[in-house]
């Protein structure tokens, strides 16, 4: 792959509150520099539904020499609100990268299920339920091409008014895109499970075959037993409350960080045997989804993609005792991940003589 990073939240908007509380800029700094310098990332995908928000992650990224994938990642808007958040983070984006920066631009993130119009449903929870019903799901889904691609045609012309670098959209499958508008070919949906490992390979190369740069931009693993085998659902056994935050486990889970770090490093070797230009591992932290030392039903951490644990309660953690986290197994895995990296483009000659 030419480059390879993290997802990083800035706060996922729901129920009145987001995912990222609080969102303190000088943290957002140094995790910038940790993922810069300790994972050594080439990139960080920057997303949530702040647009204020948007823009400090994503100037901290460019200031730690990161390539920052500016990523709005909205829920609950209207196709007008959308392409209006869109329009504005493009002109926040063009200053970032007229200032020097690398920048590349996702004009959405699976707005057929976030934002309204697109999927039967006014809310996401009536939109997930038509996705959970396969004779609903077929009734939909003739029409859904042709809305997601009149709108994203309409935010592509937009956005390259106002922002002159690579732009894309961060994709479901069954959103049918018309890639032609874009510069880069993505897909959200990188995740490999029980169901779908035979035919993960294939759906990359699929995904290659545009003639355009591929990325994912998300795949990751939950951190119990048997989260591997759930993939992109892993999440799923939490039950939320009415203000989006967690509840309760739906089920017992067992503590497996390891599980986690090799699901990562063997969908990493994958991508890059299928060609994929660039992929993000969902995700750097979850802090609505603090650790609990006692590791039982308040250790809402192993329901997390995040491959570092919050601490909650004001704890900051030994390995960066400014931050108010602990690195996983995963982390560590992924900063091998990196060394190895660095070493090889450190060590392969230079074609120029």
């Amino acid at each position: 792959m030419r480059a390879w990073g993290v997802t990083y939240d800035t706060g996922f908007l729901s129920a009145g509150t987001s995912t990222r509380e609080p969102f303190d800029p000088a943290t957002v700094r140094r995790e910038m520099q940790v993922i810069r310098d300790e994972l050594r990332c080439d990139a960080v995908r920057v997303t949530g539904g702040n647009r204020d928000r948007l823009e400090t992650a994503a100037r901290h990224a460019a200031d730690a020499g990161l390539e920052v994938w500016y990523s709005p990642f909205t829920n609950g808007l209207a196709r007008g609100e959308l392409l209006d958040f869109l329009a504005d983070s493009a002109e926040r984006a063009e200053r970032l990268r007229g200032a020097g920066a690398e920048i590349v631009f996702l004009t959405g993130s699976e707005i057929s299920l976030f934002t309204a119009g697109f999927l039967p449903g006014d809310t996401l929870e009536e939109r997930t339920a038509v996705l959970a019903d396969p004779r609903r799901l077929r009734a939909a889904l003739p029409g859904l091409p042709a809305r997601i691609n009149a709108f994203l045609g309409e935010a592509v012309a937009a956005v390259r008014t106002r922002f002159g670098g690579r732009i894309g959209y961060a994709s479901l499958p069954f959103e049918g895109v018309d890639w032609a508008p874009f510069d880069i070919v993505a897909t959200d949906a990188g995740y490999r499970d029980a169901g779908t490992a035979d035919r993960l390979a294939g759906g990359l190369r699929a995904l290659t075959a545009h003639g355009r740069p591929a990325a994912v931009t998300e795949f990751g693993c939950t951190t119990y037993r048997g989260a591997a085998g759930a993939g992109g659902r892993g999440d799923a056994v939490i039950a939320w409350d009415d203000r989006a935050r967690p509840a309760r486990f739906t089920t017992p889970v067992v503590r497996d960080e390891q599980e986690q770090a090799v699901y990562l490093r063997e969908l990493l070797d994958i991508f890059d045997g299928c060609g994929i230009d660039t992929a993000f591992v969902n995700t750097f932290a979850r802090y609505d989804l603090p650790h609990s030392e006692d590791g039982g039903d308040r250790d809402f951490d192993k329901a997390s993609f995040g491959i570092v644990k919050v601490l909650g309660g004001g704890r900051t953690g030994t390995a960066c005792a400014d931050l108010p986290w602990e690195p996983k197994a995963a982390f560590h895995a992924l900063a091998g991940y990196g060394r190895s990296r660095s070493v090889g483009a450190s060590t392969t000659p230079d074609p120029a003589g």
